[in-house]
């Protein structure tokens, strides 16, 4: 039986939905229709538009990897007001930054769509510049995102910068600091495991960012996104089912998978894209000091990864009472 929304919804819950269903479009079209226009308008009287767009494509195309190129406008803008709101989502802090030093975040778990992490790093929608004055936020995406015309811009604007080292290297190096680099940690593979009451992250052999800390002495941030796994359920994978023998596949061969995803509908509450309301919190965890070691050994990078854990841990212990996880529940590394 199809639960259907009432039609006297207040207007202020309406725009929260319109925030996140630009969104899921964003995530799941927008790259899509950037082709489509730019394709489409060569085979019109507007070609020139696509023209003069490429040969800007091509002169900044090292732009992803060199810091992006943020917009305090649209980072800004009231529609992330209502995004956060419709959820809603948290940002809490734990222990100040120090607008001095460079930062090397690591953010669990992914979710889904990493909503999270979008809405409190990349946007002003919880405030982040007051929490954290002083520090410039950016968060890693996948490098093929940015092949998207006008797509690419958009994401830049909002701190997302391209997810590999040149790029890593380029905002961890900046000498005046107060740069704080995020990563999702867990990446495609932790959200195929994502889904309502799953504490499970994908980490244990996940060191990259753990050297890369080390080499430019960035200080290490565990942040842990309480209620980020509980917004979408996804379609029965199990490790053996016909699904996540594909998904793992695709993962191998393309680097990239898709979870299958539901929540509830735009009209109704039964079934649909748009992730259900519920809250989430995003804690930030206490720095970990990190001393610059050019050229790291094996050794260190793995006691430094056992402490990251072992902070991780302590983070998750000492909050998850606050937000509805139960006493009994701890992290699950794999």
């Amino acid at each position: 039986m199809v639960e259907f929304a009432p039609l006297s919804v207040p207007l202020e819950r309406r725009l929260q939905t319109f925030a996140v269903l630009q969104l899921i479009f964003s995530y799941l079209a927008l790259y899509l229709v950037c082709y489509i226009v730019f394709i489409g308008l060569l085979f019109t009287r507007f070609w020139m538009i696509s023209i003069l767009y490429a040969i800007w494509w091509y002169l900044d195309r090292a732009t992803p990897r060199r810091g992006g190129r943020q917009s305090a406008l649209l980072r800004g803008a009231t529609i992330w007001k209502y995004l956060k709101d419709y959820f809603p989502i948290s940002l809490v802090k734990t222990a100040e930054l120090d607008p001095s030093r460079n930062y090397l975040a690591g953010f669990h778990p992914h979710g889904v769509l990493a909503t999270g992490a979008f809405a409190n790093l990349c946007t002003e929608g919880t405030g982040f510049s007051s929490v954290f004055p002083g520090i410039r936020s950016h968060l890693m995406l996948m490098y093929c995102c940015f092949w998207v015309p006008v797509f690419r811009d958009y994401a830049m604007s909002t701190g997302l910068v391209s997810s590999d080292e040149e790029s890593a290297v380029q905002i961890l190096s900046r000498k005046r600091g107060g740069n704080l680099l995020s990563i999702v940690v867990g990446g495609v593979q932790e959200s195929l495991i994502a889904r309502p009451g799953a504490y499970k992250l994908v980490l244990r052999n996940r060191k990259g960012f753990i050297r890369l800390a080390l080499t430019h002495g960035a200080d290490l941030v565990p942040i842990f996104s309480f209620g980020e796994n509980d917004i979408y359920d996804q379609v029965e994978n199990s490790p053996g089912t016909w699904l996540r023998w594909f998904q793992d596949r695709l993962h191998k061969s393309t680097k990239c998978s898709i979870p299958l995803f539901y929540g509830r509908g735009v009209f109704q509450y039964s079934f649909g894209l748009m992730p259900y309301r519920r809250p989430i919190t995003t804690v930030v965890g206490k720095p970990i000091e990190v001393q610059k070691t050019p050229h790291p050994s094996q050794e260190e990078v793995d006691r430094l990864h056992q402490r990251y854990i072992k902070e991780l841990e302590n983070l998750f212990e000492a909050h998850k009472l606050k937000y509805n996880v139960p006493k009994d529940q701890h992290l699950e590394i794999c």
